[in-house]
C-alpha cells in the first residue's frame, strides 16, 4: 500500500514539474516577448529565468522524493561560452544542465517553435532550431558559440537506448572544429532508469531514481585541428575520439 502511495506521489510530482514548464510557456514568456523588445536583453532575461525555474523544478522534485541527484563539478558550468556535450539517458537531462549552466542555449526541434506551449520560450531564449537542414544547423551553432553563448548539445541526436550503448553523430564535432572551441563533457547516469526513450513519463520505477551527473575536464581540440588536413577530417577524428571517450567514461561512471 505504501509503495503504491509513494509511486502515485512521484507521478504527481513529475506531472507538476512538466506543468510548471507549460505554464511558463503560455503565460510568462509571451509577456516577456511583448515587454522586452531588444533581442539581446530579452534573450539574457529569458535564459536567466529558465535557469532559475529549472533549478526550482529539480530541487522541488528532489524534495518531493521523485528522484535524488548528485551533481559533481557543476561550478564548471558557470563559465561563459562553453560547448557542453553530454550523453542523454532521460527526458529531463536538459533540465539539469540548463538549471546549472550559465545562460545556456540548446538545440530544439523545429516543432517546438510551433507548439503553443513552447513557442514563446524558444523565441524569447533564442534557442537554436533544428529545421532538418544539417548545414544550416551547424552554421547556427557555430554562430551562437562565436557570439559568446554557452551551447548544450547531445551528440547522439536522441536519447541513449536502454542498453546504454552510445553512438555519436558527427555534427557536434563539426561545431567544435569550426568554432575552434574546446569541449566540456558531462556524464549523466540514472538508476533505475526513468523517463527513458520509448517509456511513458508516468511509468516511474520503484524505488526512486538516483541521478549522478559529473562535469569532466575540458577536451582540448587543438591536437585535432593541428594534425588534420581539413575541417571535415578533423571532425571525423574528433568524433572517433569522442565516441571512445564517452563509451569508456560512461562505463566507468556506471560502476563508480
Amino acid at each position: 500500500m505504501l509503495n503504491k502511495v509513494g509511486h502515485f506521489w512521484r507521478v504527481f510530482g513529475t506531472g507538476l514539474g512538466f506543468l510548471a514548464v507549460g505554464i511558463g510557456g503560455v503565460i510568462v514568456f509571451p509577456v516577456l516577448n511583448v515587454l522586452i523588445r531588444r533581442r539581446e536583453r530579452r534573450t539574457a532575461m529569458a535564459r536567466d529565468l529558465i535557469g532559475f525555474t529549472f533549478r526550482c523544478i529539480v530541487r522541488s522534485m528532489r524534495a518531493m522524493g521523485v528522484f535524488q541527484y548528485e551533481f559533481k563539478g557543476s561550478e564548471k558550468l558557470q563559465r561563459e561560452g562553453l560547448l557542453i556535450l553530454a550523453n542523454h539517458p532521460t527526458l529531463i537531462d536538459i533540465v539539469f544542465l540548463m538549471a546549472f549552466a550559465r545562460r545556456a542555449s540548446c538545440i530544439v526541434k523545429s516543432a517546438l517553435s510551433r507548439n503553443p506551449f513552447t513557442h514563446a520560450t524558444v523565441h524569447a531564449a533564442s534557442f537554436v532550431r533544428n529545421d532538418d537542414d544539417s548545414v544550416g544547423l551547424i552554421d547556427d551553432c557555430v554562430a551562437a558559440i562565436r557570439g559568446g553563448n554557452t551551447l548544450i548539445i547531445f551528440p547522439e541526436g536522441t536519447r541513449t537506448p536502454a542498453d546504454g550503448s552510445i553512438s555519436l553523430k558527427r555534427g557536434a564535432a563539426n561545431v567544435a572544429i569550426r568554432a575552434s572551441r574546446n569541449i566540456t563533457p558531462v556524464l549523466i547516469r540514472c538508476r533505475p532508469a526513468m523517463l527513458a526513450k520509448g517509456v511513458r513519463w508516468w511509468r516511474l520505477p520503484s524505488p526512486a531514481s538516483q541521478f549522478r551527473i559529473e562535469v569532466k575536464e575540458d577536451i582540448d581540440i587543438q591536437p585535432f585541428l593541428g594534425c588534420a588536413g581539413s575541417e571535415a577530417l578533423a571532425a571525423r577524428h574528433l568524433t572517433e575520439h569522442l565516441q571512445s571517450y564517452f563509451t569508456r567514461e560512461n562505463r566507468r561512471h556506471a560502476v563508480a
